[in-house]
């Protein structure tokens, strides 16, 4: 059962943080593009924008999800401090009394740096999503699928040295230089990359990327085909039931 660990706390996080970033990049995009053509930049910049609200509004539970799931894990590096939680509640609890309330925010400047990997993967999606539509009426399952995975596998390369170190921050256990103790500034930030450089050399910050790359382009992939069915399955219901009142 070990790599099923978390599976919950994630599983949580995840439906907490789509449901935010789609709903928020629905939502805007409705708003500025008004039936009109969407275009790259107005993606990027919509991307962008969910993201923050994203980050905001969702990095508590990504901070606990990352402690529980390396909770019990045997560390190397006598720099981190093991954690006991009994769960999600208790993790609040006891992140809230020992570290402040605040500590529920560890890792978000990083995080708000990597809002770029959804709008970087958004982008490219909307982008592939066009050119295809020119040529046919509508995606298939397929198509949604490859291009759902290429989106996510080009974002999750760029930004990947950042994602690194914002699980180490999330993580929150790490003992830091102790000249600057704010979790998440741009000193700890570059403190840890330089670190892991130091450490494991330059490919050092693409350490693990192949494992990350199949977690998040399966998940990616699968959650843009189910998406677009989701969606046509929904409007062909509205339309059914416009169809009706007239």
């Amino acid at each position: 059962l070990a790599p099923y660990r978390g599976w919950f706390p994630v599983i949580s996080s995840l439906c907490c943080s789509n449901f935010v970033y789609f709903y928020t990049f629905n939502s805007l995009k409705a708003l500025w593009v008004k039936g009109q053509h969407s275009t790259t930049g107005k993606d990027l910049v919509l991307g962008v924008v969910a993201g923050v609200v994203n980050v905001l509004s969702t990095t508590p539970l990504w901070v606990v999800n990352t402690r529980l799931k390396l909770q019990g894990a045997k560390f190397r590096n006598e720099d981190i401090v093991p954690t006991n939680y009994k769960g999600i509640i208790d993790a609040f609890h006891q992140i809230i009394r020992d570290e402040g309330v605040l500590a529920l925010w560890n890792g978000t400047f990083p995080s708000l740096l990597l809002v770029f990997n959804p709008a970087i993967q958004f982008m490219f999606y909307e982008g592939f999503k066009r050119k295809l539509l020119k040529k046919q009426l509508q995606l298939t399952s397929l198509d949604a699928f490859v291009i759902g995975a290429i989106a996510k596998a080009v974002a999750t390369t760029l930004t990947y040295p950042l994602q690194t170190v914002q699980s180490i921050l999330r993580f929150g256990r790490h003992r830091l230089n102790p000249e600057n103790r704010t979790l998440g500034s741009l000193r700890n930030v570059l403190y840890l990359l330089q670190q892991r450089v130091r450490r494991f050399g330059l490919m050092g910050l693409y350490k693990g990327l192949e494992a990350k790359l199949l977690q998040t382009v399966l998940t990616a992939a699968l959650m843009f085909l189910v998406y677009e069915k989701l969606t046509a399955a929904t409007f062909t219901v509205m339309g059914l039931k416009h169809s009706r009142k007239h």
